[in-house]
């Protein structure tokens, strides 16, 4: 189901451009493409791996559809690549229902990748890769956590501790916890009821910094905020702090995830952010936000403002002297990707005439590009993309011609002349063309 985009399609290249300089004034959700929901980033190989839920563009009224997980991986915090559905419902034979992949998340331990996943009403299960990217299989057969007199096992966060011993927490009412085993995928003991913290209500987030315990989860209702405990172990017990971001009626549910990246500490949650942009009407499709995040000398958190209220700095330049996956995008608001049929690789669609792609702080160096390239498909052709500099409306230095490949599957190298590109600025991509459904893109580079 496509978005109506009734601000960047139909408002045409004027509106484009005022909601790509939007974006440069206040943190908007990192994900355009889809709606995204309970954000849990893993820091691996200097990349940040954003493992997130997934609301299907078709939810309706206070409903959730989520049949699925999706990945988004970035090194400088603000141009994100789409890996696409790295793992579904469908995995677990015992399911009873494909609605339900709620919250998750990813650790590593030894090489290996274990996603812990609850399946709404059916426990919690685990699958295990060889790569972040998947795939993904469930080693047990089971589910790793039920407890079948209540629907409270939801939203698990585990953490490896630097002696070795992980712990996984969940919950909803109710905060849980369990010590695994070293194998991830058991554990010993019986689970453990910590109870109700102080307006706790879901999503916890565990972790450990500077020797200090922290659960970070989703707080009062309704709306949420993030609130967060402290503690000297990690069993507890846990200390109320307070919180990280206030609730507040321009979000109506929020969901952390925490990480330390290159020297910064960013928390994540979600909005409806994204929502709002075409409707009022309330719908479960939730979208993801990033801002900064700032620990005081004695380890508390310094409140957040809300994440339209904060800037996030990009803290790398982007290097376009490579391929680069065209579903690698800053914003791209009213387009939407997609897998390929054999589920390698990730492409653009739903390209239609006006809409935008932007890409921020990519540094083309002093002497500059002079080539471009992508890999695309055109059913039709007879249209192009324009190359912009800072804006949609900036500095025009190429435009590529898109010919017709016979089909929208059928993938086509083509290139244009480049001139001007020097020095950082952002990079806009702007769509030429008669109507909708213009192109399928696949990747891209400057020479």
């Amino acid at each position: 189901m496509k978005q109506s985009k009734k601000i960047s399609a139909r408002g045409g290249l004027l509106c484009a451009a005022l909601l790509c300089a939007a974006t440069m004034q206040a943190q908007d959700p990192i994900i355009q493409t889809k709606y995204t929901a309970d954000p849990a980033p893993m820091v691996y190989n200097d990349t940040v791996f954003l493992y997130t839920s997934h609301d299907e563009d078709d939810a309706q009224g206070y409903g959730f559809k989520m049949l699925d997980w999706q990945l988004y991986t970035s090194t400088d915090m603000v141009n994100w690549t789409d890996h696409g559905t790295i793992a579904s419902t469908k995995e677990f034979a015992w399911r009873k229902r494909d609605n339900g992949a709620w919250a998750q998340q990813v650790v590593e331990r030894n090489g290996k990748f274990y996603m812990y996943c609850p399946l709404h009403g059916n426990g919690i299960g685990v699958l295990v890769s060889d790569s972040p990217y998947g795939p993904f299989k469930d080693p047990l057969g089971k589910p790793l956590v039920w407890q079948q007199e209540h629907w409270d096992d939801i939203d698990p966060t585990v953490w490896i501790d630097d002696d070795g011993q992980a712990y996984m927490y969940w919950g909803n009412p109710n905060l849980y916890y369990v010590t695994l085993n070293e194998d991830m995928i058991s554990y010993s003991g019986t689970i453990v009821r910590v109870g109700k913290l102080q307006h706790y209500q879901e999503g916890p987030w565990f972790y450990k910094r500077d020797g200090k315990y922290y659960l970070a989860y989703a707080s009062t209702c309704c709306p949420e905020g993030i609130g967060y405990a402290m503690a000297k172990y990690p069993t507890g017990p846990w200390e109320v702090k307070g919180y990280i971001m206030r609730p507040t009626d321009r979000t109506r549910g929020n969901h952390p995830g925490i990480i330390d990246y290159k020297g910064k500490s960013y928390v994540f949650g979600q909005n409806y952010d994204l929502l709002r942009l075409e409707m009022e009407e309330h719908h479960e499709r939730r979208s993801i936000s990033v801002a900064e995040m700032h620990y005081n000398d004695d380890g508390t958190i310094q409140e957040v403002p809300y994440f339209k209220d904060t800037k996030l700095e990009q803290i790398e330049d982007f290097d376009p002297y490579r391929r680069v996956e065209a579903e690698t995008m800053a914003w791209g608001y009213g387009l939407k990707t997609n897998m390929f049929a054999n589920g390698k690789g990730v492409y653009v669609t739903n390209v239609d005439d006006g809409e935008t792609l932007r890409l921020r702080g990519v540094d083309f160096g002093r002497r500059g590009a002079k080539k471009f390239t992508a890999s695309v498909a055109s059913a039709k052709g007879d249209c192009s993309i324009e190359i912009h500099l800072d804006n949609a409306d900036g500095p025009l230095v190429g435009t590529l011609q898109v010919q017709a490949t016979g089909s929208q599957d059928n993938y086509q190298e083509m290139t244009c002349e480049v001139t001007d590109a020097k020095k950082t600025h952002d990079l806009v991509f702007v769509f030429r063309g008669n109507g909708k459904d213009l192109m399928n893109w696949d990747w891209w580079r400057f020479e």
